[in-house]
C-alpha cells in the first residue's frame, strides 16, 4: 500500500481530502493534525514518517489567521516555516515526495495580469512573509517538492467566506463587501482532487517537482463573489460595494491575486472548473445538509 501522510487534516483542505480518500483504494492515508502530530517537533515528524513508511506528504497545515498573524509572528513562523522545513527534512531522508500548499499572499498584488510562478514575490503581511519563508525552507531541504500556491479557499468545512456570507445573508437585509480586491475563489474539493491527481500520476512515474499555481478559473471581486453566493442560495439581499479603505484590517491584502494556472494544467493534464460551477456544487451540499 502507498502510505500518504496528510497534515492539517482538520482544516478545509484536509477535510476535503478525507472526503475523497475512498476513491483511492491503493493509498493508505494517515490523517493528522496538531493533536496527533506536532509538526514543530522535528524529531516527532522524522519518527512518524519513518515508522509509518510514508511515501507522500500532503502538507495542508498552516497558520492562516491573516490578521492575527500580525501580532503572532513567532507562532506563525514556527508553523508556516519551521514545520515545513521539518516535513521536508523527514521526506528527504526517506525519499518521500512532498506536495505543499502555499498562497497568493507571497505576491504584493500590484500586478494587472495573472501571476505566473516565476513572477517576483513581495509579501506585504506577516502571513505572506512566513508562507514565502516556508516555500524557501522546503526548497532548500527538499528540492524535489511540489509547491502549490492557491487563493481564496472555501469549502463545506470549517469557517470560510462562503459560510460567512450565508450567515450574514440570513441575518441582515444589507451587506457591504469589497470590490477593489480581485482574485479567484478556490473550492477546496477541486484543490484536493488536484493534489490526489499528482500523487496518482507520480505512482505512474510522472512527477514533476516545482512551484505551481492553482485556483478555479475566472476572475471576480469579493463583492461579485458575495452577489453570486446570495443569488445561488436564493437570498435576495442588497449588497453594497465598498473600497478596501472603508474596511481597515491589521494585515494588508493583495489588491490583485489572480493566478495563471497554465503550468499545472499543462504539466499534469488538469481541467479546472470555473469558480461559479464549483461554488454551485459546494452550495448544493451546504444547503442540503
Amino acid at each position: 500500500m502507498i502510505q500518504v501522510l496528510v497534515t492539517g487534516a482538520n482544516g478545509q483542505l484536509g477535510h476535503s481530502l478525507q472526503a475523497r480518500a475512498n476513491r483511492y483504494p491503493a493509498f493508505a492515508f494517515h490523517f493528522t493534525d496538531v493533536d496527533t502530530l506536532d509538526l514543530c517537533d522535528a524529531e516527532a515528524v522524522r519518527r512518524y514518517v519513518v515508522d509509518n513508511h510514508v511515501n507522500y506528504i500532503l502538507n495542508c497545515a498552516a497558520y492562516t489567521a491573516v490578521d492575527k498573524a500580525e501580532s503572532n509572528e513567532a507562532l506563525c513562523e514556527r508553523i508556516n516555516r519551521d514545520a515545513v522545513r521539518h516535513l521536508g527534512e523527514a521526506a528527504q531522508a526517506v525519499g518521500a515526495k512532498v506536495i505543499h500548499i502555499s498562497t497568493d499572499y507571497v505576491f504584493d498584488g500590484t500586478s494587472c495580469r495573472p501571476y505566473v510562478e516565476a513572477d517576483p514575490t513581495c509579501p506585504i503581511s506577516v502571513y505572506g512573509r512566513t508562507k514565502l519563508a516556508g516555500e524557501e525552507a522546503l526548497r532548500a531541504v527538499c528540492p524535489e517538492a511540489v509547491i502549490i500556491r492557491t487563493a481564496w479557499l472555501y469549502s463545506e468545512y470549517g469557517n470560510n467566506f462562503v459560510k460567512t456570507v450565508l450567515r450574514l445573508g440570513a441575518e441582515r437585509d444589507e451587506l457591504r463587501f469589497i470590490f477593489d480586491q480581485v482574485g479567484t475563489p478556490t473550492y477546496a474539493g477541486d484543490l484536493a482532487e488536484a493534489m490526489l491527481t499528482i500523487v496518482a500520476q507520480a505512482e505512474e512515474g510522472h512527477f514533476v517537482p516545482g512551484t505551481y499555481h492553482f485556483s478555479n478559473e475566472g476572475v471576480c471581486s469579493w463583492y461579485d463573489f458575495t452577489v453570486k453566493i446570495l443569488q445561488l442560495a436564493h437570498l435576495s439581499k442588497r449588497v453594497i460595494p465598498i473600497e478596501t479603505k472603508d474596511y481597515p484590517t491589521p494585515a494588508a491584502r493583495p489588491h490583485y491575486s489572480v493566478l495563471n494556472k497554465g503550468k499545472i494544467k499543462a504539466t499534469y493534464g488538469m481541467t479546472i472548473p470555473h469558480w461559479e460551477a464549483s461554488l454551485q456544487s459546494c452550495l448544493r451540499q451546504l444547503l442540503n445538509s
